[in-house]
């Protein structure tokens, strides 16, 4: 009973894990206004306000610290992938052009989950030539909770008051340049 459990609860991540199978374009979640009280948003050390989706701390790949509050101040662009989805492997190369063309102007952060081998985390930012990017490891999904991503490929924008919106992948590097483009107004 157990096996056919794992079974079923396989394929139906199967089914829904890269994107649910909505076009490149449908808007995961609309975009949503930044926290407007003082207590949503914080100082960071630098003396910045932080939005409250920045108040996570994660950890690189590489296996350093990182906390989100250290990307307060510019606009970001999350980009949540995992590493045996096709459509994350092929917006890969995409991305990586997005963020060398963008990056003096927006943080690139990659999120890589569901997967429980840090090593096939590892592996797809190097097939991907997405090493220039932050990448985080959430092999626990904790940062797919925080910013309410249920599939991958996603992207999360978020402009420098802490204004969001979601987007299901893949997207191409022309449809990066316009969301960056709107980001940056």
């Amino acid at each position: 009973m157990n096996k056919a459990i794992v079974l079923m609860v396989g394929a139906a991540l199967l089914a829904t894990g890269c994107g649910g199978g909505g076009d490149a374009t449908s808007a995961v979640e609309p975009r949503s206004e930044a926290p407007r009280s003082p207590a949503a948003q914080s100082p960071d050390a630098m003396g910045r306000d932080v939005p409250a989706a920045l108040e996570f701390k994660g950890e690189t790949l590489d296996g350093e610290a990182f906390d989100g509050a250290s990307l307060a101040g510019r606009p970001v662009v999350f980009w949540f992938w995992a590493p045996w989805c096709p459509k994350c492997l092929s917006e890969g190369p995409d991305v990586a052009k997005a963020a060398g063309k963008h990056g003096d102007r927006v943080s690139f952060v990659g999120v890589g989950g569901l997967e429980k081998d840090k090593s096939r985390l590892g592996d797809f930012v190097s097939r991907t030539g997405t090493g220039k990017l932050t990448q985080l490891d959430d092999r626990t999904g904790k940062l797919y909770s925080h910013f309410k991503v249920t599939s991958q490929s996603s992207f999360v924008f978020m402009a420098t008051d802490g204004r969001t919106s979601k987007e299901s992948g893949p997207l191409d590097e022309n449809e990066l340049d316009r969301h960056v483009d709107d980001l940056l107004g």
